[in-house]
């Protein structure tokens, strides 16, 4: 029999399972617990530590509006800074005895008679709480190509996301496999040691510049002696992000500013015309990540650096050979092929009332009620859940939203002496299908791509269709009629 636990667990110690600890402390709640697998908190920020790694949504944004940073080093913060932040953020709050490392979570069940969930972890443990709230993200199960002899390669090979900084990559052959967020920040990095590198692009990306600049200890100070100078910059890096959900939520012709942008970068940074004619992408902008890069295609066109955008048909022992017969001696493999952000979900072992399977609960596709909470799995809660991601702006609003929904659904178990509420099955329906009514008519399913947005049937379950101030509305406060509160 599984021992009885904390009131509420939290799954993942990065920016979401932080909030929700530190909300629910504001709120009055103490009895909780953070599991987190590793040795460290943290979460995408302290697995990825490639060589360049920073945020591409500019830093007074990608921080929690209660906890305003105002020493930023720059507009796009690096990694280790960001990791910091997470750090004192849990040093402030008093979040550490809330804290287990290496706790990796197994499996989840509903208990019927009790309205309790089980929790069971890697380490043999098992325990019962009242609710779980899963902040695990999207960004943490690496994605690898399925390519014949990907693993008959003789030479070392890693994923961006567990880079091996054990290895010199000093006068070796370096093959980059994607041309996503991740590899046009360690490209330019890695381009100055290597004595050949190849880069192999399936889809060419859009890519903008990047305006990042130095934050000046002037600046800081101001910022630091003005509180209401934090606000306002932060207000002002919203509202412009904001309009970017004009192109992206409201017609998709809208984008052609921002593709103009995307193709006079190109053209300025890129001479050759033949290599501009592959870097230039065929689809709408936006349908896939918009990237942002000064250093990336300037790499691209040194001697020693090579593009290749034919198709990889096998790795071998020392090389790869592409779609034209041509064989590419390699030392060295990196996969910045970026992470499993659909199945991050439904491939966990959790079972909800009556024995239901998450994998049964979503076997036409992953959804939720305001991305948050699903019909069968009652008192469970997901942070950054199905169509929460944004393509526009910072997902740590969309973080602070759903923290507040969860909160607001914790106060009616409290005010209704319920033990437990279950989304009703037709409101998360009818709310998916107008969500999906508005996907279906935006540039990630017209603009001619496929993205790790769609899932196998071509359907976006990963990304928020509007502005990030219409799911601020939405979940304001929870709609009992939208419930059924198990007593």
């Amino acid at each position: 029999m599984a021992a009885t636990g904390p009131a509420i667990t939290i799954i993942g110690s990065g920016f979401a399972g932080l909030c929700m600890a530190i909300k629910l402390k504001d709120a009055g709640y103490h009895d909780f617990v953070i599991l987190e697998k590793e040795p460290d908190l943290g979460g995408t920020w302290r697995d990825n530590t490639y060589p360049g790694c920073a945020c591409d949504v500019p830093s007074p944004m990608y921080s929690f509006s209660f906890e305003l940073n105002p020493d930023w080093s720059r507009l796009f913060a690096p990694q280790r800074e960001i990791w910091d932040y997470l750090r004192a953020c849990v040093e402030k709050y008093e979040l550490a005895p809330h804290l287990r490392f290496g706790k990796e979570v197994r499996g989840l069940e509903y208990q019927d008679d009790t309205s309790r969930w089980r929790v069971s972890t890697g380490d043999g443990e098992s325990f019962t709480t009242n609710a779980v709230v899963s902040g695990i993200g999207a960004l943490h199960v690496p994605s690898y190509p399925e390519i014949p002899g990907r693993d008959a390669f003789a030479g070392p090979s890693f994923h961006s996301a567990g880079w091996d900084h054990s290895l010199d990559l000093t006068g070796k052959r370096v093959a980059v496999i994607g041309t996503g967020a991740s590899a046009v920040q360690f490209v330019p990095r890695i381009a100055r040691e290597v004595e050949r590198l190849h880069v192999f692009q399936r889809t060419a990306p859009w890519i903008q510049s990047k305006p990042d600049i130095v934050l000046s200890e002037r600046t800081r100070k101001t910022l630091r002696a003005l509180p209401v100078a934090r606000r306002a910059l932060r207000d002002a890096i919203y509202w412009l992000l904001e309009t970017r959900a004009l192109g992206f939520a409201v017609d998709p012709r809208l984008m052609k500013a921002h593709q103009a942008m995307a193709e006079r970068h190109l053209a300025a940074q890129v001479p050759d015309p033949a290599l501009r004619a592959k870097l230039t992408p065929d689809y709408t902008i936006g349908c896939k990540r918009i990237l942002l890069s000064d250093d990336y295609y300037p790499v691209l066109c040194r001697d020693g650096v090579e593009l290749v955008t034919d198709r990889i048909t096998e790795i071998r022992e020392h090389s790869i050979v592409d779609a034209t017969g041509r064989e590419h001696p390699m030392d060295v493999i990196i996969y910045g092929t970026g992470f499993k952000v659909v199945d991050a979900l439904s491939e966990r072992q959790i079972i909800g009332r009556n024995g239901l399977k998450i994998q049964e609960a979503w076997r036409d596709g992953i959804q939720a009620y305001l991305g948050t909470t699903a019909a069968g799995f009652p008192n469970l809660f997901f942070l950054l859940g199905p169509n929460t991601g944004l393509g526009h702006n910072s997902v740590v609003f969309m973080i602070e939203a759903q923290v507040r929904y969860v909160l607001s659904c914790l106060r009616l178990l409290a005010r209704t002496r319920a033990r437990a509420l279950d989304v009703r099955p037709s409101a998360q329906r009818a709310y998916n299908h107008r969500l999906q009514g508005r996907l279906e008519r935006l540039v990630w399913s017209e603009g001619g791509c496929v993205s790790w947005y769609l899932d196998d049937k071509g359907r976006n379950r990963t990304l928020w269709p509007g502005f990030t101030f219409e799911f601020w509305a939405r979940t304001r406060k929870v709609k009992p009629e939208a419930y059924e509160l198990i007593r």
